[in-house]
């Protein structure tokens, strides 16, 4: 039996989902850089979405969850014909912006990818303007600044808190992000948005099983956008009356706190304001898992001096931070695309082999070059905590890999 007496009074909603409700709510975005940044970001984020169409297995993920199932006045999805209701072309468009693990990218305590909150956003700022009756249409600034908003809402939480390291995937900040940014989009009161978001803690998940040998597979190239239509979905249900849970991360023993986070609460390294979007990183050069940037450039640069002496190179020597030893690192064998561009050595091998990285080599007809697995077994990682402490350095945010 609980040793807690549970309160009749209905209890104040916590704090952190009240900073949240009232940073969408009530702050203004007076950022020239981030508006900017943020242009350059939606505009990044729809290339990365037209490019994963050309993969079979992107596309096949793709259109109503129901075969007949239609919408006229729903929300359309870039780059094909799709007119879907706002929840499913969420997950449309944010499965299609995430495929390739091309879109931009924050590092932090935990790391994640903001644009993936453009599912939500598009979507539901698309299915505004087009209903035929009580419509509020909406401008490229409301986006922008709902693009903003959402970016902060997901770095700022990132930057001191680590959700992978108790086993839960980086996409529950894409949900709770996109919830707060869709419910504001929505019109909701701030009750409103404060119920949203407290659904988002009481969600919960999902784990990181699809990202880690020897469960590796394609879940993690459609979770964002999962992620990004569930946020929408609740922000639908808070708008239509549903009521919020006010202690969902601080009631004793059931509340998020207590069962998953060890009975501490959440830490923060700064307010709410315009510092992610203005920080942001993109993926200019390859769609390489963020971790590995500096590695890929590394071994295109020694591409010229190496690819026609690969029988004579003993070993390949990649020093790293902690981050990436934790999530790439990997040895054996590779079963599909999802488990390839998640591999630091395999990334490594194929730049250094073949003088670049594309989305292609990812897929079985270019994994099956058995130069790349022979190069791929010669090479030791190790971690140099000099590039891992100026990975958390808040001035630095290092991504450093050296290979020799």
């Amino acid at each position: 039996m609980s040793s807690h007496t549970p309160s009749k009074r209905r209890p104040d909603f916590d704090s952190e989902i009240v900073d949240i409700a009232d940073y969408v709510l009530k702050s203004r975005i007076d950022s020239a850089e981030a508006v900017n940044t943020a242009r350059l970001c939606l505009m990044d984020s729809i290339g990365c979405a037209i490019l994963a169409l050309k993969f079979p297995e992107c596309r096949k993920m793709l259109g109503p969850i129901a075969p007949d199932a239609v919408c006229p006045s729903g929300a359309r999805v870039p780059g094909t014909a799709y007119v879907l209701d706002p929840v499913t072309a969420a997950f449309n468009i944010g499965t299609t912006i995430r495929w390739l693990d091309f879109n931009d990218t924050w590092l932090a305590a935990e790391w994640g990818h903001p644009s993936d909150n453009l599912g939500a956003i598009l979507a539901v700022s698309d299915w505004l303007s087009r209903r035929p009756s009580g419509t509020r249409p909406q401008k490229i600034s409301d986006v922008l600044t709902a693009m903003i908003k959402a970016h902060e809402i997901q770095g700022v939480m990132a930057l001191e808190n680590s959700f992978n390291q108790r086993g839960l995937d980086h996409v529950i900040l894409v949900k709770l992000a996109s919830c707060a940014v869709a419910a504001g989009l929505l019109g909701c009161s701030e009750e409103q948005v404060a119920n949203a978001i407290s659904q988002v803690w009481c969600d919960l998940g999902p784990l990181r099983t699809y990202r880690h040998a020897p469960n590796t597979g394609s879940r993690k190239s459609w979770a964002a956008g999962d992620a990004t239509s569930r946020g929408l979905f609740l922000a639908l249900q808070s708008e239509r009356g549903e009521m919020g849970y006010p202690t969902a991360l601080t009631a004793p023993e059931w509340g998020f706190y207590d069962r998953i986070w060890g009975g501490e609460r959440f830490r923060f390294q700064r307010p709410y304001g315009s510092y992610i979007m203005e920080n942001l990183l993109f993926k200019v050069s390859y769609p390489a898992e963020f971790h590995a940037q500096t590695a890929v450039e590394a071994a295109v640069q020694l591409y010229p001096e190496v690819s026609k002496r690969l029988d004579e190179i003993n070993r390949v020597e990649i020093t790293t931070h902690e981050a990436a030893v934790r999530i790439i690192d990997k040895k054996g064998p590779l079963h599909n695309p999802a488990d390839r561009d998640h591999c630091l050595q395999y990334m490594t091998a194929v730049a250094l082999i073949f003088g670049d990285l594309t989305a292609e080599d990812y897929e079985a007809e270019r994994a099956g070059d058995p130069r790349i697995d022979a190069l791929k077994d010669k090479m030791q990682v190790v971690e140099d905590p000099g590039y891992t402490k100026d990975y958390h350095d808040p001035e630095k945010r290092s991504i450093a890999n050296r290979l020799q």
